[in-house]
């Protein structure tokens, strides 16, 4: 069975997303690991992580930045 996609994201504070899956599940994923270095670094600043959205298949800010999909949903909390 494959793992659900990403189908709507909605930026919450304190760096987490609130990420709907296609199999209807909705939880939170804490972006705050990934904010270092100078490719995620561009996440610290609050709009720009605001922007993010889904693709249906993961979450991606618009200068490329994304979220493993295996990894956005095994490493998401259930609200």
């Amino acid at each position: 069975m494959l793992r659900p996609t990403a189908i709507k994201v909605v930026p919450l504070n304190d760096f987490l997303l609130q990420v709907t899956f296609d199999n209807g599940e909705i939880k939170d994923f804490d972006v705050k690991p990934y904010i270092k270095g100078k490719w995620y670094g561009e996440l610290a600043n609050k709009a720009y992580f605001s922007c993010a959205s889904a693709d249906g298949y993961s979450i991606k800010w618009p200068n490329g930045q994304d979220i493993c999909p295996d990894e956005l949903y095994y490493c998401s909390k259930k609200e």
